[in-house]
């Protein structure tokens, strides 16, 4: 029986939601309303800012759906998605929350300011160089996208996110390596298919480096604006 998009969140995401979700009743999670607020407005971001450039991709031609897997779409992007692009955040941002994170104060100068800003600079730039090659335009359109996002958030705080690396790593660790694995399965089972034209062939035997990538990307979004968040709050107090 092909698998859905559907029956994909049904069978890899809403169980690891649901227990993420229960034993936090068990812990106590540091400026929890804070951080759910942080996580609200993550999510919103997330679909306003992946919205427009997932449903480019979709009708360039990166990626495509197999036949018979989708309950239905909006604009170009299946329902399964919109999903994925809410449900994501969530997964990562529970994991997040039971971690206790180390207590640890770092300052911040405009210096470290301007090298933040110019090291996702950076990763925007071979993004858009990335983009001129058929081979690597999945790629370069992950970096552009997310370069950005990073180059925000490592201004901010890269000194912190430093000093706590070993915090972050493990947040965005965990989900990532579990979300590569179910990629691998959708990819399999063919519910979503990576175009061998705009891919550049490296990656795990049926996982391409992009969707790694992505992964890596998206989860690192989330973890480090959660991180960042209350120690931003405790500065600006």
């Amino acid at each position: 029986m092909d698998l859905t998009y559907l029956e994909f969140h049904l069978l890899f995401i809403v169980p690891v939601l649901s227990v993420l979700s229960l034993s936090l009743l068990a812990r106590s999670v540091e400026y929890f309303r804070l951080q759910l607020a942080g996580l609200a407005v993550i999510v919103a971001l997330a679909v306003v800012y992946t919205t427009p450039w997932d449903n480019y991709l979709i009708a360039e031609g990166v990626w495509s759906y197999g036949d018979g897997r989708l309950a239905g779409r909006v604009w170009l992007a299946p329902i399964g998605e919109y999903l994925f692009i809410l449900l994501q955040p969530v997964v990562a941002a529970l994991w997040l929350f039971h971690l206790r994170a180390p207590a640890v104060e770092v300052g911040v100068s405009r210096r470290d300011w301007l090298v933040g800003l110019a090291a996702g600079g950076l990763v925007t730039a071979v993004g858009v160089a990335l983009l001129t090659s058929e081979a690597s335009f999945y790629l370069g359109a992950i970096l552009a996208w997310g370069g950005p996002v990073l180059a925000l958030q490592w201004a901010v705080g890269w000194r912190y996110l430093l000093a706590v690396r070993r915090h972050v790593a493990l947040a965005v660790g965990v989900p990532t390596l579990y979300l590569w694995v179910t990629d691998w399965v959708a990819i399999q089972q063919g519910v979503w298919i990576i175009s061998d034209r705009y891919t550049t062939g490296l990656g795990l035997p049926g996982l391409p480096v992009e969707e790694m990538v992505f992964f890596l990307t998206t989860n690192l979004f989330v973890v480090q604006g959660l991180v960042l968040l209350p120690w931003v709050v405790r500065r600006w107090r």
